[in-house]
């Protein structure tokens, strides 16, 4: 469609924040990429399903993203309509030992509100970007740790515009990945159940997970996590690291001095050259060790 016939369109549409031509880099961690045609904040489930029907029913491409933490946007930007669910979308209710959230709520957000109420289960989650609705989606994890092991229930928009609940042996989590992926939802909301447990040791786990955090990787420049999947029998940063690695960079675009599974944004990267410098590490990996690396983090929009 038309840049004039989405103006058109979307303007003056009652579903929140609407947005046209907006730089895909100041909605993500990575501070990459070009601009979307269109960008809807929902502050409301209604304004959400709404969006997503009106795109549907006038086949405008959309893609649903939560906080960009977890993606690399492509120097071309994003044609059709990007609908984020964060802010608008980010309610959190704590009912005895469940927690109730809204997929726009952050994951490390959630985690402190299960601190507050001396709730155990979720201090894996202190510290992981990115929101409630990419959890669920990817089965987020760490430290042992996965969101599949607490939740309860989710709320999601189906493929034909229905509200759908799944209980948790329905929702197909893997290792980075659930039904979410296979069937396209959108999710909405999602239940878990905690266990009371003590504040001072949920406190101490939640820092010290938070000092393994800030110690090993680079959070303080612009990244997407972890570039690349764990491969079977390895580890992404230490073979990125003995293939000589550590430190290399492309223009703006480098392999994390403090975490070699990161690339980094040191000096104003493009998409491109980011691929560029990934491309060479997988290419130098496989020559050295015979070894294919994945990327973890989502590379989207157009060139």
């Amino acid at each position: 469609m038309e840049r004039k016939e989405l103006i058109k369109l979307f303007d003056n549409k009652d579903m929140g924040k609407i947005m046209f031509d907006e730089p895909m880099k100041n909605h993500t961690s990575f501070k990459i990429g070009g601009t979307a045609d269109v960008m809807i904040i929902p502050s409301s489930e209604d304004e959400l399903v709404s969006a997503v029907k009106l795109c549907r029913e006038n086949d405008v491409e959309y893609y649903i993203m939560g906080n960009g933490t977890n993606l690399l946007v492509k120097d071309g930007g994003m044609r059709g309509a990007v609908i984020k669910i964060n802010e608008g979308l980010n309610k959190v209710d704590v009912d005895g030992n469940k927690v109730y959230c809204q997929a726009g709520a952050l994951i490390t957000g959630v985690s402190r509100v299960a601190l507050i109420h001396s709730l155990t289960g979720f201090e894996f989650a202190n510290g992981i970007p990115g929101t409630i609705g990419g959890a669920v989606t990817m089965n987020a994890g760490a430290y042992g740790g996965e969101v599949k092991d607490v939740i309860t229930r989710v709320k999601a928009i189906d493929r034909d515009n229905n509200i759908v609940e799944y209980t948790n042996s329905e929702m197909n989590f893997r290792y980075r990945g659930s039904r979410v992926v296979d069937e396209g939802l959108i999710v909405l909301s999602m239940e878990m159940e905690l266990k009371l447990g003590n504040y001072d040791e949920i406190d101490s786990i939640m820092k010290d997970l938070t000092l393994k955090r800030t110690s090993k990787q680079p959070l303080e420049l612009p990244s997407a996590g972890s570039t690349f999947k764990r491969p079977e029998g390895y580890f992404a940063g230490k073979l990125i690291d003995d293939a000589g690695l550590r430190g290399l960079r492309y223009r703006g675009a480098q392999i994390s001095e403090k975490h070699c599974g990161f690339v980094v944004n040191v000096d104003n990267a493009t998409c491109e050259e980011v691929i560029h410098l990934i491309s060479v590490v997988q290419k130098t990996v496989r020559d050295k060790f015979g070894v294919e690396l994945e990327m973890e983090i989502k590379l989207i929009g157009e060139d």
